[in-house]
């Protein structure tokens, strides 16, 4: 009980009233950054070991020819799987859609996604506890205010990657939405003087990479499955799911109707194609029609002061010019 009222002591003095808890804070950073690696860290199976040393053996073999698949996926965040990815299938589902929305197609995507944001929430828990302790340790904060300045750069690390990916996905939906209706034209343009459809979609994602990269990537993935073989209609949702826009979703159900039906597929594109320009006025007029709502806040923030001062002003200095003469 001496040792441990003594070392209370030392620590209140050092680092004030609340130096156990920092310390007691400090030692769980560390645990954690020691024991994670250790508890994750999984001895290599025998048969991966075997089938490595083939592979080596047959690459060596081979006069260095290796397969231009195997060094996409990363092996080293293998052994982490089951701490960087979600356990639920449905859950981990939604994130690597997420991501692939935002442009982030690796394989391993999830894994670093989940790495960073335990990366930046454990690095900012140490650089708020350091910050602490160099200039709030001496004085008087409340039990909250240190749990704010500990905790709250923990919980602004773990959401900066969540809202980095959801802000990369809202602004390449949006790219892709502004560029669609003039690849939609530009397909028209190429099925009506005679091409394919698979030859107008390789046409419209080489012309269309200058002003919408995000979307004549998008076309040119589906130009390689269907050379691939893969079946339209199948290539097609899969880009309406990877996209995350209405209007694509819209598309693809138009053209597999008008495959299905046998009906003409410029036609179908010619009037669909009317049908977005129209919808993106629409939402240009919509945008236009906002503009003066939030422009009220600001131009009263702006201009209702200068003018209070310009008219009250000087009836304020004049009654109290009257109040001094008359406390004289």
């Amino acid at each position: 009980m001496q040792i441990l009222s003594v070392l209370n002591d030392v620590l209140t003095g050092a680092l004030g009233p609340f130096g156990p808890l920092i310390a007691v804070g400090g030692l769980g950073v560390m645990l954690i950054l020691i024991t994670i690696p250790m508890m994750l860290r999984q001895k290599q199976d025998p048969l991966e070991k075997l089938k490595q040393a083939n592979q080596r053996q047959s690459a060596a073999s081979g006069g260095g020819k290796t397969n231009l698949r195997a060094g996409k996926q990363n092996k080293k965040l293998d052994r982490y799987a089951t701490f960087l990815e979600p356990q639920d299938a449905k859950q981990l589902s939604q994130v690597r859609l997420k991501l692939m929305q935002a442009g982030y197609r690796h394989r391993d995507a999830v894994r670093y996604f989940h790495f960073a944001q335990f990366a930046l929430a454990v690095g900012l828990l140490i650089l708020g506890v350091i910050y602490y302790v160099l200039f709030k340790a001496g004085t008087e904060t409340s039990t909250q205010e240190t749990l704010l300045y500990i905790l709250g750069p923990a919980g602004i690390g773990y959401m900066m990657p969540k809202y980095w990916v959801t802000k990369r996905q809202q602004k390449r939906q949006e790219e892709i939405q502004d560029g669609f209706p003039d690849s939609l034209d530009m397909m028209l343009v190429c099925i009506e003087a005679g091409q394919s459809m698979d030859q107008s979609i390789i046409r419209v994602a080489s012309e269309m990479r200058a002003s919408y990269p995000a979307l004549a990537e998008e076309f040119e993935i589906v130009a390689l499955q269907i050379k691939a073989g893969r079946d339209k209609p199948s290539v097609l949702g899969e880009m309406a799911e990877r996209c995350g826009v209405q209007d694509i979703s819209s598309f693809v159900t138009v053209l597999v109707q008008s495959q299905t039906f046998g009906t003409s597929i410029g036609e179908a594109l010619r009037v669909y194609a009317g049908e977005m320009r129209d919808k993106r006025v629409m939402r240009a007029e919509e945008k236009a029609n906002k503009l003066p709502t939030k422009m009220t806040l600001a131009t009263m923030m702006l201009t209702v002061p200068p003018l209070l001062i310009i008219l009250v002003g000087p009836s304020v200095l004049g009654i109290m010019e009257l109040l001094a003469m008359s406390q004289k």
